[in-house]
């Protein structure tokens, strides 16, 4: 009990100080064949443990980043990247491709039918369909 409310307050604290988005969501692109995902499936591209799509991040300094890997994936973006960076040094993985922002994240979904990316719900657009909310 007492790490889960340690937990819940760390949560409380680190949101706090971070700007909330309304909703979060995993988009690919209009042409792509994929459909609804669950969190578990959208994680493994982020988490590097698929390569069958390919994952666009949004910058470090990002707060929708933080907020994606927290909510989708259950981790702090933090951990998601020490993850990747073992599986770049074993050589299993490269690093998902970043981008400026869910303006880019659109484009590089929307060119790619393979390429999976996350953006404020408010950013969608005909480009791009929603594969995941985030809870």
């Amino acid at each position: 009990m007492h790490s889960m409310l340690k937990a819940t307050l760390a949560a409380a604290l680190i949101s706090a100080g971070v700007p909330s988005f309304a909703e979060v969501v995993a988009v690919v692109g209009a042409k792509s064949p994929a459909t609804t995902m669950t969190n578990e499936q959208v994680a493994q591209f982020f988490l590097g443990k698929s390569s069958s799509m390919t994952p666009i991040d949004q910058p470090e300094s990002s707060p929708i980043r933080n907020e994606f890997y927290k909510k989708v994936a259950d981790k702090e973006a933090s951990q998601a990247k020490a993850l990747w960076s073992k599986l770049v040094f074993t050589g299993k993985a490269t690093l998902p491709k970043e981008v400026a922002g869910s303006a880019e994240v659109k484009k590089a979904v929307a060119a790619d039918s393979k390429a999976i990316g996350y953006i404020e719900k408010s950013a969608v657009d005909a480009t791009v369909k929603v594969v995941l909310t985030a809870p």
